[in-house]
């Protein structure tokens, strides 16, 4: 196997280096840079986000245990954690973040398609807040002793992908950031909780020629317009055709509205959903709300499989960074589930590039391998080095 290069140089070949290479010429990701260069930077924080360091001594260490490793990777003989730390603080984080979007317009080029049989496209719209602590985190403040962020994500469900994220403080609220940075795309359909409600912003939906779904809020004043068609399906109990009563709620928005009552047989939940798609059938409707949590799993998996809630820096510049780079490794393991066809989980991919990180073995072949044959490798390729 010692004819192949590891791992973690074959995940970061699939990343666009001559479009990498002109996000740091335009931001001056290089400038002054004698040996520890952005692409550097990148190789040691997606080596952290594979492997799980937890800090910069450990990214540090891990890359002395391995010298020989380092040559291909295109890194220093050493990577001193200061250096690395310099980095986080002073390099624009802004290559990474748009880094990130060159490799989700790859992926998406990829993906399947979303579940559903209709041919619109579907999001999901949510926040997670990050803790952190606020004497370290001075700049995140969320209130009196607590500082938090709050990732904003735009969720695409054909692949699985969040196709926009932003960052702000734990205090801004989802609706607000909803308004200002997500832009609405035509014939669409948009899935999201109550947070999101805000009649403005409904109608904007609406003018843009898209849909949404979301809960209908217990307070909502309405009057009833009509029945949209007689509940068919098990769990629906009416299909009704409303409009606001409330003065500003109607002046915000002054069209009709479909009422759904659904009763989740699995939960035992009453729910009553509120949308603007008057064509799709009653029980689609409740199907694609029950598919938004699917961005609530994806929240579950960044956390727990990521370094999202634990950071190598204190800066702002540092945190975001660590951020973006995180997206990005969750893009390289996207495009090569989707590019190999590997139908395991992004958790099962995610462990086996973990556990044969810097190993020499083929990537894709790697993922059809089972667990007894994966150590054998492991074995053989540690044999080889205490040879060398």
């Amino acid at each position: 196997m010692s004819h192949y290069n590891t791992v973690l140089h074959q995940l970061l070949n699939l990343v666009p280096r001559h479009q990498f290479d002109s996000l740091v010429e335009a931001l001056d990701g290089d400038r002054y840079v004698k040996t520890f260069s952005t692409w550097n930077q990148f190789t040691a924080l997606i080596y952290a986000q594979a492997s799980g360091k937890e800090s910069l001594r450990d990214i540090q260490n891990g890359f002395a245990v391995l010298p020989s490793r380092l040559y291909h990777l295109g890194l220093p003989d050493s990577v001193p954690k200061s250096t690395l730390a310099d980095a986080n603080t002073l390099r624009d984080h802004r290559i990474y973040e748009q880094l990130f979007y060159k490799l989700l317009s790859r992926c998406r080029d990829l993906t399947p398609k979303h579940k559903f049989r209709f041919k619109n496209p579907l999001y999901s719209l949510d926040a997670t807040v990050i803790d952190l602590c606020l004497a370290m985190f001075p700049w995140a403040k969320f209130r009196t002793r607590k500082g938090a962020i709050k990732l904003h994500y735009q969720f695409d469900h054909a692949g699985e992908l969040p196709v926009f994220l932003t960052v702000t403080d734990g205090k801004r609220h989802e609706i607000a950031v909803a308004k200002e940075e997500f832009s609405i795309s035509p014939d669409s359909i948009y899935c999201f909780d109550k947070a999101y409600i805000d009649y403005a912003w409904l109608r904007r939906i609406t003018d843009e020629k898209a849909f949404f779904v979301t809960r209908a809020k217990n307070n909502m004043a309405a009057q009833f317009l009509g029945q949209q068609e007689r509940p068919k399906k098990k769990g629906v109990l009416f299909d009704f055709k409303i409009e606001t009563t409330n003065f500003y709620a109607h002046q915000d928005y002054p069209y009709p509205l479909r009422l759904i009552g659904y009763w989740d047989t699995e939960t035992g939940l009453y729910l009553e959903f509120l949308t603007n798609n008057f064509t799709l059938s009653a029980l689609t409707i409740a199907q694609i709300y029950k598919a938004r949590w699917q961005i609530e799993i994806f929240f579950k998996w960044i956390k727990q499989n990521l370094k999202i809630k634990t950071f190598l820096g204190t800066s702002k510049n540092a945190v975001m960074t660590q951020i973006w780079v995180a997206m990005c490794y969750y893009l390289l393991l996207a495009y090569v589930k989707y590019q190999a066809h590997y139908r395991a989980s992004l958790f099962y991919l995610h462990r086996i590039v973990k556990e044969t990180l810097l190993e020499r073995a083929s990537l894709f072949d790697l993922l059809h391998l089972n667990s007894s044959r994966l150590d054998r490798l492991r074995c053989q390729d540690r044999q080889l080095c205490l040879q060398l």
